[in-house]
């Protein structure tokens, strides 16, 4: 590297040449709401790919996750996409909510097997429901031509087997008729372009879209982390002490963490990115105008 390479800075104009989407939660309270909105507009401006919502355990959120898709579809020009998992419903109510959103005009659904409605509890699926997220596709793909999105694990799901079978659920997903895959999150560029050596030598061609998540709150972050078997650095943790008490210089650190991941990312021929918002817009926002983007009008102002 010449003295000169070594010099440029790490964004110094980039082409913008990359797509990015968003996933945000349903509010619970008036006041999350307007906190979701907000982030929804600013957002927007940045023109994603699509914008998602997520769908709780056991459907525990089902009928706040429709308001929010559906309201994003009727009063916005994004591209909405509703998750729907396999949680404690029947093929039959799946398929009544999966008309619902087609109903109302969305097309594209994120689709997953889900979490147990109990935290540690194991999924059992309903006796009348699908028992996987590739069923579930199948399912969605007889009922409307969706485009769909499946999830992936970059660090094997904390439930498979192995990693092999963990790799032979995505293919069976993908096969069904899903679109792309989103991946859990990581932090670490080498946990991603592992996993795409091996789903490319597992015959696999659909994109694999990195999902991003900006760390607002360390302690909890590692709480998810563990969960989805997802590896924590150490030197993250090193690189967040003592700054509870500091919310806008942990913002700053959270912001350059996952800044410099998607920029390795991009390095090695990322372009597709999603982000897991949390519904708060700033940091993802200043992580894609490091990226290139830069914020456009609605077409529909």
């Amino acid at each position: 590297m010449t003295p000169i390479e070594a010099a440029t800075p790490l964004y110094a104009d980039l082409a913008g040449d990359c797509q990015v989407s968003f996933e945000f939660f349903p509010p619970k309270t008036e006041k999350m709401e307007a906190q979701l909105w907000s982030a929804v507009e600013t957002l927007g401006t940045l023109r994603p790919k699509f914008v998602s919502v997520t769908y709780g355990a056991g459907g525990s959120t089902r009928e706040r996750t429709h308001n929010t898709v559906a309201r994003i579809a009727r009063e916005t020009d994004l591209s909405a996409a509703a998750h729907l998992t396999c949680v404690a419903a029947s093929k039959a109510e799946i398929g009544e909510v999966a008309d619902a959103y087609w109903d109302a005009g969305v097309r594209h659904i994120v689709a997953l097997r889900g979490d147990p409605p109990e935290a540690g509890g194991r999924f059992e699926p309903h006796p009348d429901g699908y028992k996987d997220a590739a069923e579930l596709v199948e399912g969605l793909m007889k009922r409307h031509p969706f485009e769909i999105s499946v999830s992936a694990y970059p660090e094997v799901h904390p439930e498979a087997a192995s990693a092999q079978s963990d790799l032979d659920n995505l293919k069976r997903k993908l096969d069904a008729g899903a679109t792309r895959a989103i991946t859990q999150f990581f932090f670490t560029p080498d946990a991603y372009f592992r996993f795409l050596d091996k789903t490319g030598a597992a015959g696999i061609t659909a994109d694999i879209v990195p999902g991003i998540m900006p760390v607002s709150n360390f302690a909890a972050t590692q709480r998810m982390a563990a969960m989805c078997n997802t590896q924590v650095p150490s030197w993250m943790g090193r690189l967040f002490e003592g700054l509870d008490v500091h919310p806008a210089a942990r913002q700053l650190v959270s912001a350059t963490i996952a800044a410099e991941l998607c920029r390795k990312l991009y390095a090695g021929g990322v372009r597709d990115f999603h982000f897991y918002t949390l519904n708060r817009a700033e940091l993802s926002y200043a992580i894609c105008h490091l990226l290139g983007l830069r914020a456009k009008a609605s077409a529909d102002t």
